[in-house]
């Protein structure tokens, strides 16, 4: 069983040629995200005016949710567009505006960036049916969690249903790092949960009815299409290859819960880079220690200011990094976070970030206010995740009650 185990692994890491399946450790079935089951759904969407919030990681094999949805008869009236819009030309952060889709020529409402976060009375008038479908990466400081609890209020306030299209989660192995602190409450980190929280949307909006996380304790009605033969230890490759224009691998999704948490320093993650979150480094770290390097530089829709533009950095290369070590032990990496805080030669700098105002600091990141000081003191990753006790392991408990998978 430990091989058959570990050749399941091997095969997950590498993917399947635009399939997006994994095969279980325990059953050969593939892995069915609810959108593909379009015969548990489209009949209740027939003959409605639907409305869908929706990224270029909502697809049906490799054809997008909403031509998919289009050829197939149903009537979509608008599509909601969250952080990177909905065909995902965005940067990260950047502001994004209302269109026309050129491919459909269906309205566009963005609900990032121009001053609206969920949908109004309005845009909700003339909509008979909801769907959200948007690929989570299992991280607070991942956005579309906070975008699809705004859709659920907007749905609780105009009486509407939500069917929520579940997809797996890729990172759905791992339940770790502090709970959030409520102080430290902003766009990176909305509710209080650990900085992976092992869930797939669909859980996640169980979780957020059950523990009165939506304004004034609004409860959404949901319709949650489950996905079919999995369990949240399954390794799961995206059929898009990435999830935004900076998680555009495999490896980047797996390493990116441990990376972002460097969003809060002097270290890039790669940003202007082809290879965003699979590398980390900076200007000032010693070249001789750390001879991989890289040059950040404008992008467009990936990232057009970078940290360190037109700068050589010197650090960390982990595009061969082998990710089933996070797997294994269902942690994230914060041995990278400490290695290079003592590398780095102006310590008064490491956290002094300077990198997009989406992002913010260290604390809101983490999620507490003692991990900066634990890295500058020096304190072990073994008494830091001491620290994140008894609020991981409560959550773990309160987590079980809204699981729709083993």
């Amino acid at each position: 069983m430990k091989h058959l185990l570990l050749l399941a692994m091997t095969i997950c890491l590498l993917g399947f040629s635009g399939t997006g399946q994994t095969k279980a450790k325990s059953s050969a079935r593939a892995i069915k995200t609810g959108a593909e089951q379009t015969e548990k759904y489209i009949a209740q969407l027939q003959n409605k005016r639907v409305a869908i919030l929706a990224n270029p990681t909502s697809v049906i094999g490799k054809t997008h949710l909403v031509d998919s949805l289009l050829k197939r008869g149903i009537r979509i009236v608008k599509v909601f567009g969250p952080e990177h819009g909905f065909r995902g030309n965005a940067s990260n952060g950047d502001k994004v505006g209302d269109e026309v889709d050129p491919a459909t020529g269906i309205p566009v409402i963005s609900l990032y960036g121009n001053g609206k976060n969920k949908p109004s009375a309005a845009d909700l008038a003339d909509v008979d049916v909801m769907i959200y479908d948007i690929q989570d990466m299992g991280c607070r400081f991942f956005t579309t969690i906070n975008a699809l609890v705004r859709l659920m209020e907007s749905c609780a306030e105009n009486n509407k249903e939500l069917m929520i299209l579940d997809r797996p989660n890729p990172n759905g192995h791992l339940i770790d790092g502090p709970v959030l602190d409520m102080q430290f409450k902003s766009g990176i980190g909305m509710f209080p949960i650990p900085v992976t929280h092992g869930m797939t949307v669909g859980e996640f909006a169980q979780m957020a009815n059950g523990q009165g996380w939506l304004s004034n304790k609004l409860q959404c009605k949901l319709n949650i299409i489950k996905v079919a033969n999995y369990t949240h230890d399954m390794l799961y490759t995206l059929p898009t290859g990435g999830a935004s224009p900076n998680l555009n691998t495999q490896q980047s999704i797996m390493l990116y819960p441990s990376l972002c948490l460097f969003e809060g320093t002097i270290i890039s993650q790669g940003r202007g880079t082809y290879i965003p979150f699979t590398v980390l480094g900076n200007p000032d770290l010693d070249s001789t220690v750390y001879p991989f390097h890289f040059t950040p530089v404008s992008l467009k829709g990936m990232s057009e200011s970078p940290l360190h533009m037109n700068r050589v950095c010197y650090g960390l290369d982990l595009r061969q990094y082998d990710v089933s070590k996070l797997y294994k032990s269902k942690k994230i990496n914060i041995s990278w976070m400490i290695e290079l805080y003592k590398a780095y030669p102006h310590k008064e700098k490491f956290f002094d970030s300077k990198q997009s105002k989406a992002m913010g600091v260290i604390e809101k990141l983490i999620g507490v206010a003692d991990f900066r000081k634990q890295i500058m003191d020096g304190v072990s990753e073994e008494d830091i995740r001491k620290s994140w006790e008894p609020g991981l392991s409560a959550y773990k408990v309160m987590r079980k009650q809204y699981l729709l998978y083993p």
